[in-house]
């Protein structure tokens, strides 16, 4: 690896990104309480499928 950081983010969700997704779908942004909850879902969300994930990136990248 050489440009690249062992510790570096490969993905990552900001709060402004989840703002933006919020007005797209609800036409307005999300309160504190309500980004306290969407954290909680996009963890559970993305772990759980998680090894689907890296399976089709692998796939991918063996084709």
């Amino acid at each position: 690896m050489k440009n690249l950081q062992a510790t570096e983010n490969v993905f990552a969700i900001s709060i402004e990104d989840l703002q933006f997704e919020a007005k797209e779908k609800l036409g307005r942004e999300l309160t504190e309480e309500e980004i306290l909850i969407a954290k909680k879902g996009l963890g559970n969300g993305l772990l759980t499928s998680i090894d689907i994930v890296y399976s089709t990136i692998f796939s991918e990248m063996i084709k």
